[in-house]
């Protein structure tokens, strides 16, 4: 772990919003999970909408709060290669029933509900 912010907090759903707080982060998690170790190009694809920028931005604060592992093999051209952590599994864990209820909402009010 490099630099993992550390509040101060209010209660514990401030501090897990502080891990997964922003747009992306949730979904990258989903990504990893469902779909295992990625490279940024197959994260990219599995994330329709966000930028290359916004990607990285939120990978980096992911890895700084030991959510994901980021591999770097030194090859030409060189490969990176994104996973969770032990750490990030008990997330997901935790984030899967607010998931359900999303799914339930999504249901309530005929959301759209994009194919992956």
């Amino acid at each position: 772990m490099s630099s993992v912010r550390s509040g101060p907090y209010i209660c514990g759903i401030d501090a897990a919003m502080d891990v997964v707080g922003g747009k992306w982060k949730s979904v990258i998690l989903w990504e990893l999970e469902s779909k295992g170790t990625r490279r940024f190009g197959e994260l990219k694809r599995g994330l329709p909408g966000v930028s290359e920028k916004v990607l990285i931005q939120q990978l980096r604060e992911l890895e700084e709060d030991d959510i994901v592992h980021r591999e770097v093999y030194r090859e030409v051209p060189p490969r990176v290669e994104y996973s969770l952590t032990e750490l990030g599994v008990s997330l997901n864990a935790a984030l899967e029933p607010l998931g359900d209820w999303g799914l339930r909402r999504m249901e309530l009010i005929g959301a759209e509900h994009v194919a992956h």
